[in-house]
């Protein structure tokens, strides 16, 4: 009797097992996934005049960076850096909301990278809760 007691215990216990293994796959599956997803996302804006288009990669590196010929046309290039400054600016805000749609579901709502990426806030970022 307590020889097939143990035995199912023992067979509860690898079936657990089993499921436990069988989650950490398809985490580590969907995290090789997301890794990829992440690497490859790419945004580009488009300055409201229509003259500057930004595109920037995951971290908010600008990649690449088109200007209209008839930008050209307006000597004022004070005016273009602020257009180029805002477009990039623009394109970078909107990488950090689809990174944040990705992660949302590998980490806590409250979790400071979370935080950091909905709110550009490095404190959150870094743990800093000793302010107060």
């Amino acid at each position: 009797m307590a020889e097939t007691a143990d035995r199912d215990a023992n067979q509860g216990l690898r079936d657990r097992l089993a499921e436990v293994y069988g989650q950490y796959a398809r985490l580590r599956s969907d995290l090789d996934d997301l890794q990829q997803r992440l690497a490859a996302v790419r945004v580009s804006c488009e300055s409201d005049d229509g003259l500057v288009r930004a595109t920037v990669g995951p971290r908010g590196q600008l990649v690449d960076l088109s200007l209209d010929q008839r930008i050209f046309r307006d000597a004022d290039g004070d005016r273009l850096a602020r257009t180029i400054v805002a477009t990039v600016q623009e394109a970078a805000a909107q990488t950090a909301g689809r990174i944040e749609e990705l992660m949302v579901g590998y980490l806590p709502a409250d979790s400071g990278t979370l935080r950091y990426l909905r709110d550009n806030d490095f404190s959150a970022l870094l743990g800093r809760y000793d302010r107060g």
